[in-house]
């Protein structure tokens, strides 16, 4: 982690760098203690866009600044994004408190242009509403903004090092933002009791005394702010020839990687380790660390694969020491062109330059200082296995789960942002108006007050001579926006012993599969209760994980009794408190099942009592029938009459078709 930060504060172009790591493993406080280790940069005094005073070519809205303008140094900003921020605080917005008192249109900078060549950092940015993704995308794709709102058209830079963290068990990222990362590290607690016994100590330390801890570190923290600006130096030094660059090529085409943007974060993030370990080329060491960094979140993977690369691979494509020489092409360079030599991006051809690979590279080890850590000293480990499908099958069931169509809810909902059932949130496009709390509408406000006035008129009441519109608090409007939300699906997945047949519970593990590929785009929570033998467990808490539900979901047991009422009371008990969390996400009960009720005395009586309890609760229910064979019972219909539910025979319904079944039941 501290090697990917410190990389890409010695070349911005990689992109910025995204955390994942289980909670508690200072993942924040690492991140904030990144912009005390940056240099200094150089500003015009009282620019708040932050402009380069020595790029023309970059000016200012706040401009124009002349010659004579005072250029200031100031420490790097870290700009935090609040993952419940609003647009106008993000982009920025017209100035309001001048605009209603003296009439003029001027802008508040926002949070982008604060961030300009600084840090932007997002905490749990995997939960980032999706307005303010498509935001990051645009200025981390064009590094500028531009702002067409509240009479307000302007554009500046926005040039950041763009830095997230986030708890994979917490949902997964939009893959268009991931891919916008340069470099991801997973970060997790050391299992040595020794090296957590040194964390705890300085912890306790530095809560002792905080001023006296920073200054035992101060002469580390100035040898680190001295070495990125070294590295800073020599970056545009950093050769990298033709056999690195072939050579990063195969490594990206061996994992498969879409597109050319991982090849291109790649060969800067090589050259910027090379400029961190002193070297003047790449080397194979420096494309080793480069693709461990900037590869494990580009790979196609499936949704349900786990993140992570393979060493192993790594290392077979990258071969010996030497860097190979790159083939010929067919037919020789074009006639009248010279050969092409590749260097680091933006070093000038000069005269004299010799060809990359005139001489093989070695992998010489430079002598390093402890901290951050290099390739050498990051941990090899392997790639997690990918989870398999129940009854043995890989995880290509997964890759042949179909993409249901889209199935909304009935009405205007108010639950957490998503992408499946229209809702009122904070995020989205302008519908109205009205009193509350959310952002200002500022143009019904004045016409509120304009009301109000031909009304009752500026001074007393009675009094219409004024010509003056005066606000009061009773004109305030705020914006009502309509978006889409999530919901909560909740399996309730029968696992006794006449569920144990092979077909049937493959049936039923490829079509959980398929909705959690669906659940991963929708934004939803989906959670899941195993019953067998004497009782019900909550397998899988709600979670946005498509990982750890994946996971969990391919060591379900089966076998023994059907304790069917005593699932119907974990399920309600589930439903209950997530009620209590967020009244406003609507939850979809799927119960698969045959309908036998075996476990204890008087199953059948309890069960159906506790189906008629849920059932009062009001939460739309799915029952699927997986009785088969040429005698039925029925069981699994009258359960379904119990609990007021859609009754759905597993022969009439393959796996597909039980993915349609719950989508198109959200309501």
């Amino acid at each position: 982690m501290g090697l990917a930060l410190v990389l890409t504060a010695i070349s911005p172009e990689i992109g910025g760098v995204l955390v994942r790591g289980e909670k508690g493993t200072a993942k924040s406080t690492t991140v904030r203690g990144l912009a005390d280790v940056l240099p200094w940069i150089e500003v015009y005094d009282g620019d708040r866009f932050s402009v380069d005073p020595h790029d023309p070519a970059e000016p200012s809205p706040d401009g124009p600044f002349g010659s004579g303008a005072e250029v200031v140094g100031r420490p790097v900003r870290l700009v935090e994004l609040p993952v419940g921020a609003t647009e106008d605080r993000v982009l920025g917005s017209l100035h309001l408190e001048k605009a209603l008192t003296t009439g003029a249109v001027e802008f508040e900078p926002g949070l982008l242009a604060r961030a300009h060549r600084g840090v932007l950092y997002v905490d749990e940015v995997n939960l980032l509403h999706d307005h303010l993704v498509d935001l990051l995308l645009d200025a981390a794709a064009t590094g500028r903004v531009t702002v067409e709102r509240d009479g307000v058209s302007l554009g500046h830079a926005a040039r950041f090092v763009l830095i997230g963290t986030m708890n994979p068990e917490e949902g997964e990222l939009r893959p268009q933002l991931l891919d916008r990362f340069g470099l991801t590290v997973e970060a997790a607690a050391p299992r040595d009791p020794k090296a957590r016994v040194e964390i705890v100590r300085r912890r306790l330390a530095y809560d002792r005394d905080p001023a006296a801890f920073a200054a035992r570190y101060a002469g580390r923290q100035e040898d680190l702010t001295r070495r990125i600006a070294e590295a800073r130096a020599r970056l545009d030094g950093v050769l990298l020839g033709d056999a690195a660059m072939f050579k990063i090529a195969e490594v990206c085409a061996a994992f498969e990687v879409d597109g050319l943007r991982a090849d291109i974060v790649t060969a800067r993030t090589a050259v910027a380790h090379a400029a961190w370990a002193g070297r003047r080329e790449v080397t194979r060491g420096d494309i080793r660390a480069a693709a461990l960094l900037a590869l494990p979140h580009r790979r196609r993977r499936n949704p349900f694969d786990a993140p992570g690369i393979d060493e192993d691979l790594l290392d077979r494509v990258l071969g010996d020491d030497e860097l190979p020489q790159p083939p010929e092409p067919q037919g020789g360079d074009a006639p009248g062109e010279a050969p092409v030599e590749e260097r680091a991006e933006n070093r000038p051809e000069e005269p004299g330059d010799q060809p990359a690979d005139t001489a093989p590279e070695t992998d010489a080890e430079p002598t390093r200082e402890p901290e951050p850590a290099t390739d050498q000293d990051a941990p090899r480990r392997p790639a997690p296995p990918a989870p398999t499908a129940m009854g043995g099958a890989t995880t290509d069931r997964a890759r042949t789960a179909y993409r249901p169509r889209l199935f909304t809810v009935d009405g205007v909902g108010q639950g957490r942002p998503g992408r499946r059932s229209r809702a009122l949130s904070s995020s989205g496009r302008r519908v109205g108006s009205g009193t509350g709390t959310g952002s200002l509408h500022l143009v019904e406000t004045l016409r509120a007050a304009a009301e109000r006035h031909a009304v009752q008129g500026t001074g007393a009441v009675g009094d219409r001579t004024g010509r003056r519109v005066v606000l009061l608090p009773v004109d305030l409007r705020v914006a009502v926006r309509e978006g889409r939300e999530a919901n909560l699906l909740l399996f309730c997945v029968d696992a006794s012993g006449s569920m144990a047949a092979r077909r049937r519970m493959v049936q039923v593990k490829t079509a959980i599969l398929s909705l959690l590929t669906d659940a991963y785009r929708r934004r939803d929570k989906v959670a899941l209760i195993s019953f067998r033998g004497d009782g019900a467990a909550l397998t899988l808490p709600p979670t946005g994980s498509v990982e750890v539900a994946a996971a969990l979901l391919d060591e379900l047991p089966a076998g023994g009794r059907t304790p069917l009422a005593e699932a119907l009371v974990e399920a309600q008990r589930v439903l209950r408190r997530e009620r209590l969390r967020d009244a406003r996400m609507r939850p979809l009960l799927v119960l698969v099942t045959d309908g036998r009720a075996t476990s204890g005395a008087d199953a059948v009586a309890r069960s159906r009592q506790a189906a008629d309890g849920l059932a009062a609760l009001g939460v739309p229910s799915v029952v699927v029938d997986c009785e088969d064979g040429p005698l039925r019972m029925g069981l699994a219909e009258v359960l379904a009459g119990h609990l007021r539910a859609e009754h759905v025979p597993m022969a009439r319904v393959s796996a597909d078709r039980l993915v349609d079944v719950v989508t198109g039941r959200v309501a």
